[in-house]
């Protein structure tokens, strides 16, 4: 029977179709997201196909009459991946593994599979032959024989190989260069990346195996593909940082069966990545020079406080309009504490050149850190240093109030340990929390002003 080839327009937001072109989607209303695909009419019987594969009848059921079961998990070798997994690899769910070309997406689940030894895995190489990924294995410096490496592109013949093997664990590397023989569209588009995903789903829930899909990412930062592919899959983790910095992070985005706060570093060495125990050791300079301008701030990623060294620099502005230049911060948020410092306090900066850095190529979105930025800002407009065993924590509001903070004793914790001996924090927000067995000096402030006193007194 003679298949019918016809012209749809896909949102590459939303995977919702069209007959015709719109500036506007008509499903979720971006603007300049459609791209025009052809699609073959004809339906499916192959393995993994919503048509071959029917769900049961299901009965609606009471809250109080379900009966609650603890995901069974894979524990990787990775104690950083481990943490951003919610404590291991789920059976039967999908993950995937986003980030920029060249920043060890490939390295990371291959180092990681090559070191489990009880599992049988397939890994799905649809971007580099075999011998690139043995080249990869070698560098690492492991070796294994449960992990079958398999070049190919087809998701049909995909299917086949997962039949002859029966793997415990799938890595398919990368989802955007799958393609699917009941599509016309080329692979990567955004009805090949919906409906690949959507098999592989569809296989890893009735076969109780997990698959790790890698994607590629966009310029803007995204995963690639339609903004579908992240609603199917069970977890999306993003690994990035600066390909000038040795440093990775793993930062999970989406977790159906963990915390999405979590995050794991890494350090990208000649073998492989190594996993960083200590982070706070990594974002803090070690120099036996004292300058002004520069801050240590105690910031949460979840359960984990670091220390972040804050560095500003404030100058007068040598043009008529002064720069704003930040670097793992928020500018807006940069903009507004420098209003802050101006209303209420009365540091004439309208007029100067503020550029901020947060050592070590961190982001970081932690409100708490708003002291550490205000106190290397002022440290460098006035040229006064602030000691490096000083560290600091605490919100500003637009009063200029100094305002609470969570978690504040695992903050006090990690100061102590590495060695601070004083720590500056919003007044009021010990409430509960027992000191007598800290070391260190403890210094409250409700306001900006007492802050400045607290550090340049």
């Amino acid at each position: 029977m003679a298949t019918k080839t016809k012209t749809l327009w896909f949102c590459t937001e939303c995977g919702a179709d069209a007959p015709k072109w719109s500036g506007r989607c008509p499903a979720c209303g971006a603007w300049n997201t459609m791209v025009e695909e052809r699609v073959t009419a004809k339906t499916s019987q192959k393995k993994g196909t919503t048509a071959s594969l029917r769900t049961p009848r299901s009965t609606p059921m009471a809250v109080s009459d379900l009966k609650t079961g603890t995901e069974q998990r894979i524990p990787m070798p990775s104690h950083e991946l481990n943490r951003v997994l919610g404590g291991g690899l789920v059976t039967g769910s999908l993950v995937l593994i986003g980030g920029e070309p060249g920043i060890g997406k490939s390295t990371l689940v291959l180092q990681n599979t090559l070191a489990i030894k009880s599992k049988r895995i397939l890994y799905v190489s649809a971007e580099e032959s075999a011998s690139q990924i043995k080249m990869r294995a070698d560098r690492i410096g492991r070796d294994s024989e449960n992990v079958y490496i398999v070049c190919d592109t087809s998701l049909d013949t995909i299917f086949d190989h997962i039949e002859n093997i029966e793997p415990e664990i799938i890595i398919i590397d990368s989802i955007q260069t799958i393609a699917s023989d009941d599509i016309e569209s080329s692979a990567g588009s955004v009805s090949q990346v919906r409906e690949c995903a959507a098999r592989l789903l569809r296989y890893a829930k009735e076969s109780n195996v997990p698959v790790i899909l890698i994607g590629h990412i966009t310029k803007e930062g995204s995963i690639a593909g339609p903004k579908v592919l992240e609603h199917i899959v069970d977890a999306v983790l993003q690994f990035e940082g600066d390909r000038h910095y040795m440093y990775r992070i793993l930062r999970s985005i989406k977790n159906r069966f963990g915390s999405t706060s979590e995050l794991g570093i890494y350090e990208m060495g000649q073998r492989g990545l190594r996993e960083v125990t200590n982070p706070s050791e990594m974002l803090l300079t070690h120099s036996d020079e004292e300058l002004s301008g520069t801050a240590v701030g105690i910031t949460m990623e979840g359960m984990r406080p670091f220390l972040i060294e804050v560095q500003a620099l404030v100058s007068t502005a040598a043009y008529g309009t002064p720069q704003r230049s930040v670097t793992g911060f928020d500018s807006k948020r940069m903009n507004m504490l420098l209003a802050v410092l101006e209303k209420r306090v009365g540091f004439k900066l309208a007029q100067k050149d503020v550029f901020l850095n947060i050592a070590g190529g961190m982001k970081v979105n932690d409100p708490a850190l708003d002291l550490a930025v205000v106190g290397a800002i002022l440290s460098s407009n006035v040229d006064m240093v602030i000691p490096r065993t000083v560290c600091m924590a605490g919100e500003i509001g637009l009063s200029g109030e100094i305002r609470p903070v969570v978690r504040l004793e695992q903050r006090l914790l990690e100061a102590e340990k590495l060695g601070m001996t004083e720590i500056i924090i919003p007044r009021h927000n010990l409430k509960g929390l027992d000191t007598s067995r800290l070391s260190l000096k403890i210094t409250e402030v409700s306001k900006i002003e007492e802050a400045f006193r607290a550090l340049f007194a």
